[in-house]
């Protein structure tokens, strides 16, 4: 297998680049659409509704079949991969950080990973409506209000995606005090991984003990504070192995561990497979 430079990121198109796009697309068979074959992440939040058809697509190394109708999102930093579709409508709209609600870039954070979400009957209708508009929106590219009139009407299709996917989480003001913590906890960690790693100093970024952290997050996951962070660290490392050309200990470094061997045995004790075996056998 050939070497890969880096994990192939898709960008907005810079000559109408407004930060957003908004499409229907409509594909018979994964020939017909060869960059699919191609795992890559974007630099932009991606949203679809797969409306008619079927999808199998990898999403950080596990699989989801996926049948219509169905709500997809991904967040920038996920590495994806179509391995397989059929006769497939899907609406599609993509936003960055820059045009993205605040407030609903933190809830997006959120709920990263989502799982693929099928939407009620009640429902679909709503969101199709919802989509049919920010289409029309962003056809219409000489009025004066564009631009506006092309976010606001995402961020609502997007609000209202949220909102099914919080329906299905447990709100705020029912969580207990050990489940508030352990989402700060993984909020922090997700911007945090590569240079912090001790759970005391995750504990003093939320003002509370190492003791306490630990015993919400164990008491809310089954796993302690250094498990989630191993596990969070050595995501990014698989993702580096399989889409880089880069060497073990320079993949250590990025990650934040200067110790290579260190670094080595830490990955075989958490994927239960060394570096260079999960890398040979995911280019077989």
């Amino acid at each position: 297998m050939a070497k890969k430079t880096s994990i192939p990121v898709n960008y907005f198109d810079e000559g109408e680049n407004v930060g957003i796009t908004v499409d229907r697309i409509q594909i018979g068979e994964l020939e017909m659409f060869r960059e699919a074959e191609e795992a890559h992440r974007h630099n932009y939040h991606s949203f679809f509704l797969l409306e008619k058809g079927t999808v199998t697509i990898e999403i950080d190394f596990k699989k989801h079949h996926i049948k219509a109708p169905s709500l997809i999102y991904m967040h920038p930093n996920q590495v994806h991969l179509i391995k397989a579709y059929k006769n497939v409508t899907v609406s599609a709209c993509a936003i960055n950080n820059e045009n993205l609600h605040p407030g609903y870039l933190k809830l997006l954070e959120g709920i990263m990973p989502a799982k693929p979400m099928t939407p009620g009957k009640a429902t679909l209708p709503v969101i199709q409506a919802a989509w049919s508009l920010c289409m029309n929106f962003y056809e219409r590219k000489h009025d004066r209000l564009y631009s506006s009139m092309l976010k606001d009407s995402c961020n609502a299709l997007i609000a209202l995606i949220l909102s099914l996917y919080l329906e299905k989480s447990v709100s705020p003001d029912k969580l207990s005090r050990f489940e508030t913590v352990t989402k700060s906890f993984n909020e922090i960690l997700e911007h945090n991984y590569t240079t912090v790693k001790r759970p005391a100093a995750y504990a003093e970024k939320l003002n509370i003990s190492t003791h306490y952290l630990n015993e919400c997050v164990k008491n809310t996951t089954g796993h302690s504070v250094s498990y989630h962070i191993q596990q969070r660290v050595i995501l990014e490392a698989k993702r580096l192995l399989y889409h880089s050309p880069k060497s073990v200990k320079e993949i250590a470094i990025e990650l934040g561990y200067d110790d290579y061997p260190y670094f080595s045995r830490l990955f075989t004790k958490v994927a239960g497979i060394t570096a260079l075996a999960f890398r040979n056998k995911n280019h077989q």
